[in-house]
């Protein structure tokens, strides 16, 4: 299961903290595969990649309550943590980059806190795709983060996009080779 975090709603559609669903929306329309409402508050398209049967999830709670969602379709879907992968923005990593791990804290990302404490559980796969300005120095960080709200609710700038869009398939591309090799693999090659 693909999980790309973000919130709903065309105000949102653009917006650094959707990343994630742009990523699971690329892997849906490579698959040529369309979301449509599940049981649960999610968005889900069923896919296949590398002989596995693969869900997309885009969860309709907003980002602070992902959890109840990923929570809700990982036991409709009968998904493992281990095949779970959660793809999210991070404002600590400069744009374009990417980081996969296997675990680890939430790193103050909210949907990420709401996604741990909803499974009790915190060792599960994450890609998270850098929207960083790369100009956080320290004495920056504390006037930052008051402004990180308005700041990962922004739409990305012109001159972005294109770091944006190769982002986004170098993350696709990721997750593709998440499910068909698994994360170590995905690590060493995309981190």
């Amino acid at each position: 299961m693909i999980v790309g975090l973000g919130n709903v709603g065309s105000e949102y559609e653009a917006t650094r903290h959707n990343v994630g669903f742009m990523v699971v929306d690329l892997l849906a329309a490579n698959a040529r595969k369309t979301f449509k409402p599940g049981k649960g508050e999610y968005y889900f398209a069923e896919m296949r990649h590398s002989g596995e049967d693969v869900v997309l999830i885009k969860p309709t709670t907003f980002m602070n309550n992902s959890g109840i969602a990923v929570k809700d379709a990982s036991q409709r879907f009968g998904v493992e943590t281990t095949d779970l992968l959660v793809v999210y923005d991070d404002f600590n990593i400069p744009l374009g980059k990417l980081r996969l791990r296997k675990g680890g804290s939430d790193g103050g990302h909210n949907g990420m806190y709401s996604i741990i404490y909803n499974l009790n559980d915190d060792s599960f796969p994450r890609l998270r795709c850098g929207i960083g300005t790369g100009e956080a120095l320290p004495a920056q960080r504390s006037v930052l983060k008051r402004d990180m709200a308005g700041f990962v609710l922004s739409e990305f700038e012109e001159e972005e996009l294109p770091e944006v869009e190769k982002m986004i398939k170098n993350a696709a591309d990721a997750a593709f080779v998440f499910i068909g090799s698994g994360i170590q693999t995905a690590m060493n090659r995309f981190n």
